[in-house]
């Protein structure tokens, strides 16, 4: 399906160095950002107080984070689960703690400027709990990639599958980057659309680089950069209708969807575009640097000895 199709190939090669040059300079920020900064770890991570508290009506999140604030509680979650009158407060763990008087003490700031609400349970979230979600989640990170890696290998020349790679990290990395530069808060939900970038990203790579492929072999007489260009070109309708459905619904996440959702489709926006940008000018020119050619798609004619004089192929 197409909205529409150009019939002339964009020039993408002619400016692929600066568009490395453009992606590894950001890429080495990312990367100075996570080592100077580090990422803000939600409470999940780090450990912390988690508190159930259950209203007879629905419950008015921004009235309670402004109760909270008023208390002088900082860096605090609150997200409806369940249902919209049940509300799950998180509280970072600081020092030596007594979690029922944390749990009084948020109960004393919800009457006083949130009242309704009834307290359910109070729990608390020990560091080494956090620690090993942190150490799972590298895991799983760790995992996908290698998963990635080993599909790719299959997939395609290996040319390919290395700038496919290398693409797909450096979206992983950038996301990671912006993160810890804003001090955004990095959840187990910011770990779960890193994941679904790595996939959707890894996605537009293998449908550009089928074209590539194909036009190598259909095509005869481009030059590698023409023959990028052409399939970057050709694919140009397909990812407009692709990643603008799938912002779409990101972008309503992002505006509609609250506090709960709002890291999550952040992440998701800025993996969409990062996407879009790495498999159109990171992949497809490190394929160009590293030699790829139309002879590599094209098994050599075999002639058989002692058929006739213009020989026999096979």
């Amino acid at each position: 399906m197409e909205f529409f199709r150009i019939k002339k190939d964009i020039p993408f090669m002619r400016h692929a160095l600066a568009f490395n040059v453009i992606s590894f300079v950001t890429f080495l920020l990312a990367v100075f950002f996570l080592v100077t900064k580090g990422l803000h770890l939600s409470v999940e991570f780090t450990g912390g107080t988690l508190i159930e508290v259950k209203y007879e009506q629905s419950a008015d999140l921004e009235k309670i984070r402004g109760a909270l604030g008023k208390a002088g509680f900082t860096d605090y979650s609150v997200q409806n689960f369940g249902s919209s009158q049940d509300v799950m407060i998180r509280l970072p763990l600081k020092g030596d703690q007594n979690t029922n008087q944390i749990g009084d003490a948020v109960m004393a700031a919800l009457q006083a400027d949130a009242p309704g609400g009834a307290k359910q349970r109070v729990e608390f979230v020990g560091p080494q709990v956090g620690k090993e979600l942190a150490e799972n989640g590298a895991m799983a990170l760790l995992l996908v990639v290698i998963g990635i890696v080993i599909y790719l290998a299959f997939r395609f020349e290996w040319r390919f599958s290395v700038s496919a790679i290398i693409a797909n990290l450096h979206d992983v990395v950038i996301i990671l980057g912006f993160f810890a530069f804003f001090q955004w808060e990095f959840s187990l939900s910011v770990l779960a659309a890193v994941l679904a970038v790595l996939g959707y990203s890894v996605n537009e790579s293998v449908v550009v680089f089928d074209r590539v492929r194909e036009t190598f072999k259909k095509v005869r007489g481009l030059t590698t950069p023409q023959v990028l260009d052409h399939a970057i070109t050709s694919t140009i309708s397909r990812t407009i209708i692709t990643h603008g459905s799938t912002q779409l619904m990101v972008l309503s996440m992002l505006i509609f969807g609250g506090e709960t959702l709002y890291y999550f489709s952040l992440a998701l926006t800025i993996g969409i575009c990062f996407g879009i940008y790495s498999s159109v000018l990171v992949a497809s020119p490190l394929v160009m640097w590293l030699g790829v050619s139309r002879e590599q798609f094209i098994k050599a004619k075999k002639v058989v000895e002692g058929a006739n004089e213009e020989g026999a192929v096979v």
